[in-house]
């Protein structure tokens, strides 16, 4: 079967692996698509705090069952996505109801091969029904469901002042939960094609540029108060640090991009909002039940999300265009 592997920073490689066999109490998923995102991009470039080389990249996954256990609800032939992230079951974090902070988990695509290949087999707790949805739709979801879970982890109440800084993939989903959760969305990032595409595709209306006025700006949007809740989806620490700065005094900063090295803050800054901080990892199954409902019931067009299409054997050359045309690309799926 055909895989793409990233054997080093800035080397992908398209090979000819041994498929997978059918495993008793997983299901083998003949893949269709497969999503793109600033983790693949982070481990390309060596910036993925969580990952060894070599490694077949993806998870963000679409595609049919081929051979499912007998007694399973999966039938061959059956659209569905993935569950990337692999659980233990049994560690604290498990036990608590949390498999997206599991202490040992294996994330496909990151700390296990992943998705970019012909063929996976998965644990059968993995696979989700995606029946109904196009290829291109399944590959989606569990980019959207990060962008759910990080709303569900902030708890918004009806009209409540939230900024998004970064409006990447990932921020633009945090920023259409937002909104259907009721809330007032102000979208922040450096790239003024990004705010562009949020405003004309999304109605995103209220975009700031980053900049060195970024704090005044805000501040005028919100009468001075700054905002009830501050997502981060940059993954930048520089960016990460600032954002505490624009959380109202009893407010609430979630991070939801990851990055290598040490987040510092003002300690004074800190307490006197008294802020609370929350770390939001992967996504549950609950918010993947979400983004799917909402994209059956037509609340998420993902077609204005799609904004790149391209097949397997063009991922070694278009991937490093694709990074290299950021500013243009919200989400590139690949066909398999």
């Amino acid at each position: 079967m055909k895989a793409v592997v990233c054997t080093e920073p800035y080397r992908l490689d398209l090979v000819e692996r041994t498929a997978p066999d059918f495993r008793d109490g997983e299901v083998l998923v003949r893949i269709r698509r497969v999503g793109l995102c600033g983790t693949d991009y982070h481990i390309y470039a060596g910036r993925q705090p969580f990952l060894s080389y070599p490694r077949v990249i993806g998870h963000e996954l679409g595609g049919e069952v081929v051979q499912a256990p007998t007694g399973s609800p999966f039938r061959p032939g059956q659209t569905v996505a993935i569950n990337p992230y692999l659980n233990c079951g049994t560690c604290i974090a498990c036990r608590k109801g949390k498999p997206n902070a599991c202490t040992q988990i294996q994330v496909l695509g990151v700390h296990a091969d992943g998705g970019m290949c012909e063929f996976l087999s998965v644990p059968e707790r993995a696979v989700i029904d995606a029946t109904g949805l196009s290829f291109d739709q399944a590959a989606m979801i569990e980019f959207l469901a990060v962008g759910a879970h990080a709303v569900a982890r902030a708890g918004l109440r009806p009209q409540s002042r939230v900024a998004v800084v970064g409006a990447g993939p990932i921020g633009i989903g945090v920023a259409i939960f937002a909104r259907l959760d009721g809330a007032q969305v102000t979208l922040v990032d450096t790239r003024a094609s990004r705010l562009e595409y949020a405003s004309k595709m999304f109605g995103f209306g209220d975009t700031v540029i980053a900049g060195p006025e970024l704090a005044q700006a805000l501040a005028e949007r919100s009468d001075g108060e700054m905002f009830d809740v501050v997502f981060d989806a940059t993954g930048v620490l520089a960016a990460m640090r600032e954002s505490l700065s624009f959380v109202a005094h009893g407010g609430t900063l979630v991070l939801v991009g990851v990055a290598i090295g040490d987040l510092t803050f003002s300690d004074p800054d800190f307490h006197k909002r008294e802020t609370t901080l929350l770390g939001s990892r992967n996504a549950l199954h609950a918010d993947f039940a979400r983004v799917i409902s909402a994209m059956r019931d037509g609340s998420i067009d993902t077609d204005l999300l799609q904004t790149h299409a391209l097949t397997a054997d063009e991922l070694p050359q278009r991937l490093p265009e694709l990074i290299r045309d950021a500013d243009h690309v919200l989400k590139a799926v690949a066909a398999f």
